[in-house]
């Protein structure tokens, strides 16, 4: 350890195009910050903790950049302002990627009840739950009372924190239901049979009925369940067989709903393809918000920075438009993004290097071991 030190970190020569972004020291608790020269790969320095400052005084020692490569966060494009007025900054491509799919899955997460109505399944009939599903759907009748209660609290003028006082929410929660962003819809549990369902379905058909009998066929391929489940899935089906066609059905979860919606339909099973065409057919404004976010990747991937500024006006009127509002106030990093060859993709690559060195002592290294391990053996 005492050679590693002595050794420490070679002077580098002055970057003129750098990546910056954060790493953990302790994930949600305490992080670092490491600086990468992507001219030459590889990483040059490392700072003890993520504030705008720290990150501002080391670049305003360093006047020659004229490139910071960083990720979506609002510190480090502070603190590049702030110490090189003059350089240009470029959002991580990776980053613009996936803040525009959770916009869509935010979107869909927001439409559930219309998705519910559209696929026939806004009536829940208690009779086809099962024991752990009927103690879900009391807790989801409870908060939708709650719900409405704000709702009409707010539309007699009360403010957010009279509504605050008078029910004992939390001011987050208040202000989601106020804006709609609470999508608490209530839809039934993934289970063990979930890759069983296909076979089951094809035996109930052909005539086997018996909870038992379909038991000890399954665990013949490899179900490792107990009896119940099943027995409580035979039962299940028996109630629905009597049941109208208004009754619940399963509905998927926002996050497969988007990953259904956003792949391509000659991959989709017969029963997908029916559940997106009834979720296209009922809820327009999701399939609008899906061709915004296509529309923004197919820019980003062919380097079309010309048609940033029509998508953004289209995306403010979408479902989306929470994207849109992001990319207006870092604009000019996101067409830098767009037509720069430079990314903070090499610095993600670093920072996994650093875990693996971090964890080989432990996690109990200190900057300057970590320094000499990570940027004086390169």
């Amino acid at each position: 350890m005492r050679a590693v030190r002595r050794r420490g970190c070679p002077p580098f020569p002055k970057p003129t195009v750098v990546g910056i972004d954060d790493w953990a020291w302790k994930r949600n608790q305490r992080y670092g910050t490491i600086i990468c020269d992507l001219e030459r790969r590889r990483p040059i320095r490392l700072l003890p903790d993520r504030e705008p400052a720290t990150a501002q005084a080391w670049l305003a020692a360093q006047p020659q950049i004229a490139i910071v490569a960083r990720d979506r966060g609002g510190s480090y494009s502070l603190a590049a302002t702030k110490a090189l007025p003059q350089a240009t900054q470029v959002a991580d491509r990776w980053h613009l990627m996936a803040n525009a799919s959770h916009a869509f899955l935010d979107a869909v997460r927001k439409s559930m009840r219309q998705i519910r109505s559209a696929i026939g399944a806004a009536i829940v009939d208690p009779d086809l739950l099962t024991a752990a599903e009927r103690i879900q759907y009391e807790g989801y009748l409870r908060r939708e009372d709650a719900d409405a209660a704000i709702l009409v609290r707010a539309k007699n003028g009360a403010s957010i924190k009279q509504i605050v006082r008078e029910t004992g929410h939390s001011r987050g929660l208040v202000r989601r239901i106020l804006r709609g962003q609470r999508s608490d819809v209530f839809r039934t549990r993934e289970s063990s049979l979930e890759p069983y369902l296909p076979w089951l379905d094809a035996q109930w058909t052909a005539g086997l009925h018996s909870g038992s009998e379909l038991w000890r066929r399954l665990k013949s391929q490899g179900f490792r369940g107990c009896l119940r489940v099943v027995s409580e899935w035979a039962g299940r089906r028996r109630r629905a067989e009597k049941a109208d066609t208004s009754s619940l059905r399963r509905v998927p979860s926002p996050r497969t709903i988007a990953r259904l919606m956003t792949t391509g339909r000659d991959t989709l099973s017969k029963s997908e393809s029916l559940t997106i065409a009834a979720i296209e057919s009922g809820v327009p404004l999701l399939v609008e918000a899906r061709s915004v976010i296509a529309a923004f990747h197919a820019m980003i991937r062919k380097k079309h920075d010309a048609e940033l500024d029509a998508w953004i006006e289209h995306a403010k009127l979408s479902l989306v438009a929470s994207l849109a509002n992001g990319v207006i106030k870092d604009r000019a990093a996101v067409r830098a993004a767009i037509i720069s060859a430079w990314s903070n993709g090499q610095t993600e690559g670093q920072i996994t290097k650093l875990k693996l060195v971090k964890r080989q002592m432990y996690g109990r290294a200190k900057i300057d071991l970590l320094e000499a391990r990570l940027i004086g053996a390169n």
